[in-house]
């Protein structure tokens, strides 16, 4: 009887392909195509994915994404700021929106439609002739003003301290936590302005969200263990002209700080077997809390 001849392997996904590599993994027979180097050998594709859904994510100390050492919201941040600037200016339709003369030792612009539209307001008769304000139930103001500014000088200031700010607050903290910090700081540091200031004086900027990330970053920087005397000084430069220098919303930077500063305790210090849920709770309850100042503020308007 006749021995039968030996036959070729060929790749298990094009059996036209003679090969004699086999996948580590699963011992199929792979063609140079198929071919994923590992470790040790060469995998095939299934094998791969296989591999990689079994793998764990890398996490940040505080449950954040490793993804957030890429800065992305950061940039993002800051790339919404600088459009919103240019419709600003665009809207206004003369270079007073650039450099006004008001505030800041003369260096802020002057408002635009844009601002008149977007900043906290209590309530006031706009350029247009119309009523215009939160108590007008205009709320998405203690939102939007944290993406406008008065002048370019005014966004640069904020957008340099953003950019050293974040990337680090986001590397630690991931994509999504370093984004919920940043709006729920803006929004805090934007009803405390509500609060406390006259309610025709408009006031906007992203200072009340990076007040917030100067808290978050002592924070974060001590539970880890980690030298803030670097930080301190810089903050208290900040504070001295935030209480000093006229047209700077004293409640916004101060609301911004207590808020950030708040939403990082809880960021830092939720117990890591239910870290998620806590920190998710409890900016919810940080949100309500505030939601309830602007309430009573209104109504006090009203009344």
């Amino acid at each position: 009887m006749s021995e039968s001849p030996p036959t070729t392997p060929v790749c298990y996904r094009h059996p036209g392909r003679e090969t004699y590599v086999r996948c580590t993994r699963c011992d199929r027979s792979i063609c140079p195509d198929c071919m994923r180097e590992a470790s040790v050998g060469f995998q095939c594709p299934e094998c791969v994915n296989e591999g990689r859904r079994s793998v764990r994510p890398a996490r940040t100390a505080f449950g954040g994404g490793a993804a957030g050492r890429h800065g992305y919201v950061t940039k993002a941040l800051i790339v919404i700021n600088v459009l919103v600037m240019l419709l600003s200016i665009a809207s206004a339709g003369s270079g007073g929106a650039v450099i006004g003369g008001n505030g800041f030792g003369g260096l802020l612009g002057d408002s635009t439609p844009l601002t008149n539209w977007g900043s906290v307001l209590g309530a006031a008769i706009l350029p247009n002739g119309t009523v215009g304000g939160i108590t007008e139930g205009e709320w998405y103001r203690l939102v939007t003003a944290m993406f406008l500014h008065f002048g370019v000088i005014h966004l640069l200031l904020n957008m340099w301290a953003l950019w050293v700010l974040g990337r680090s607050l986001e590397a630690q903290l991931g994509r999504l936590r370093f984004a919920a910090l940043y709006l729920i700081s803006g929004f805090g540091g934007n009803v405390l302005a509500y609060v406390f200031t006259e309610q025709n004086r408009p006031t906007a900027g992203a200072s009340t969200a990076i007040f917030g990330l100067f808290a978050a970053l002592i924070v974060i920087e001590r539970r880890m263990g980690r030298d803030i005397s670097q930080v301190i000084p810089i903050l208290v430069i900040n504070l001295v002209f935030t209480l000093t220098v006229p047209g700077i919303s004293i409640p916004g930077h101060l609301g911004g700080l207590a808020v950030g500063g708040l939403m990082a305790l809880v960021l830092a210090y939720a117990p890591r077997s239910r870290r998620t849920l806590v920190q998710a709770a409890g900016g919810a309850v940080i949100v309500a809390a505030l939601l309830g100042l602007a309430l009573i503020r209104t109504a006090a308007l009203l009344a």
